[in-house]
């Protein structure tokens, strides 16, 4: 059971995020001001309500941040906010406000487990993800906080699903991922697609790569899917260009 925290202005908090109530976790709601932040203990989890004030949710990030707070935030959205949201609001992590129980859940036991530190200052599978949340994989970036990619300086058209899947694959580099888990991953408990949904998001990822890069999406026969880096690619045909020359 974690502690949590809903600081919102609505008349219902049940409202802003319902998959909380059906969590076995603790939660405190408190109104969506800077003096709520002396109110907060110092070991919890931050659900801040940003569905309709974007601006007073930026300015509270802002002010956790200055006061010197290790609170992580996980921020509430509608879809349309995640076109504001960047890696200078310092939040851990993002939820639509109308995720799954099993979502929310999720990405709480991912922030728990990152520790207080802001998403964008930690280190990913790949090992080059920098403070500003940046993953770069030769010369593709892929940016975790402002949910964009691109490739040689150029950005990359993605739907909202082809780049989660993308910034998931790039995440666990050389990890193979069945369909099924792919699924449960990116598109959550309440989807009841079917695991074609992967493959058609896969052949659009790689076409939108192109030539030089659809081959970092592999596939694994029988199984499904894994990532793997241009460096890998880079290494190994330096070790066979050595091995042919002795």
């Amino acid at each position: 059971m974690t502690d949590l925290t809903l600081m919102t202005s609505a008349s219902d908090p049940a409202s802003v995020l319902p998959s909380l109530a059906l969590l076995s976790h603790r939660v405190r709601v408190l109104p969506m001001d800077a003096a709520s932040l002396v109110k907060m203990p110092e070991s919890t989890v931050l659900f801040l309500d940003a569905r309709d004030d974007l601006a007073t949710a930026k300015t509270l990030c802002r002010l956790i941040h200055a006061s010197g707070l290790s609170t992580p935030i996980v921020l509430i959205l509608t879809e349309g906010g995640f076109t504001v949201v960047n890696s200078q609001w310092g939040i851990a992590d993002v939820v639509v406000a109308n995720a799954s129980p099993a979502e929310v859940e999720g990405r709480l036991r991912l922030v728990t487990e990152r520790g207080s530190m802001p998403a964008g200052a930690q280190t990913s599978d790949t090992g080059t993800q920098d403070t500003d949340g940046l993953i770069r994989c030769g010369d593709l970036v892929v940016d975790t906080n402002g949910y964009t990619a691109s490739l040689h300086g150029h950005p990359i058209d993605l739907a909202y699903k082809e780049f989660e899947l993308l910034k998931y694959l790039v995440q666990h580099p050389g990890r193979v991922f069945t369909r099924a888990q792919l699924l449960q991953e990116v598109w959550g408990y309440d989807y009841y697609g079917g695991t074609r949904t992967v493959d058609v998001h896969v052949r659009r990822l790689r076409a939108k790569l192109g030539g030089e890069y659809e081959h970092v999406i592999g596939t694994v026969r029988n199984v499904g899917y894994r990532f793997d880096p241009p460096e890998d690619d880079k290494d190994d045909s330096a070790a066979r260009a050595n091995a042919s020359q002795g």
